[in-house]
């Protein structure tokens, strides 16, 4: 008997699934980014709980038209801190940002030009990165990250991907520094976060596969150490975990 944690074969159903999940993203995010942008023009607090609505809808959509759960294991992130995660699909996205209250991303400067969707990214404090820039860019961030953990609202839960991109199930990429850089110059916790998204949602978005994704908080890192350091031990730390929670649904690489 197959188990719910393991992603149901694919089958011609899929496909015209994920179509429909797809056009309903589309009129959904219109509707409710409309709805809501007199709202978000109150500050960051309002904007996230347009971006909550939004995000509860996301994810029921994916429960009734493409069968599709998210378990969230682990002890959910409250204050400031770093979220670390291992990235595979446009699932982990949301999982991740319905799990947390205040959350932001760092993320490419491009996606912050997306009608609707960018606009509401850049109000609920999501940071822009310019990879063009090297170094500068990365001096940006941090000097946005402290602006913001010093407002009154404070910086909330960001979310970095430190492979800096979507990988396939089992694949690896050299994680990058600037989640260590900003660490070291915050002294933010890290917390690093395994998934196994991309089982059911894969990289390129079809077919979606039904079954139940698992999204694992992993024990926080403190401020400790060089950022040499912090990327290996956080490396040790996510892709073991990633690859267990992969082979608990059934994959076998």
């Amino acid at each position: 008997m197959m188990s719910q944690y393991q992603p149901r074969p694919a089958s011609a159903l899929d496909w015209l699934r994920a179509a429909a999940y797809y056009v309903y993203v589309a009129l959904a995010t219109l509707a409710i980014g409309s709805w809501g942008l007199p709202q978000a023009l109150r500050g960051r607090d309002a904007a996230n709980r347009v971006a909550d609505i939004w995000l509860r809808q996301m994810l029921g959509a994916a429960r009734v038209i493409l069968g599709v759960r998210v378990e969230y294991r682990g002890p959910l992130p409250q204050g400031d801190c770093l979220i670390a995660a291992k990235h595979q699909s446009f699932l982990d996205i949301l999982a991740l940002a319905h799990a947390c209250p205040r959350r932001a991303f760092v993320m490419k400067r491009e996606v912050l030009r997306v009608p609707v969707m960018g606009w509401f990214a850049r109000k609920v404090g999501c940071i822009p990165i310019d990879r063009a820039r090297g170094k500068d860019a990365m001096k940006q961030i941090i000097h946005e990250v402290e602006a913001a953990m010093a407002s009154p609202e404070g910086l909330g839960q960001l979310i970095v991907y430190p492979e800096g991109t979507r990988t396939r199930p089992g694949e690896r990429r050299p994680y990058k520094h600037g989640v260590a850089a900003i660490q070291r110059a915050t002294g933010l916790p890290i917390v690093p976060v395994a998934v196994n998204c991309g089982l059911f949602w894969p990289k390129r978005g079809i077919p979606i596969r039904r079954g139940t994704a698992v999204v694992e908080f992993l024990p926080p890192m403190p401020a400790d150490g060089r950022a040499t350091t912090v990327i290996e031990t956080l490396e040790q730390i996510i892709e073991p975990a990633s690859d267990r929670l992969l082979a608990e649904a059934g994959w076998r690489g």
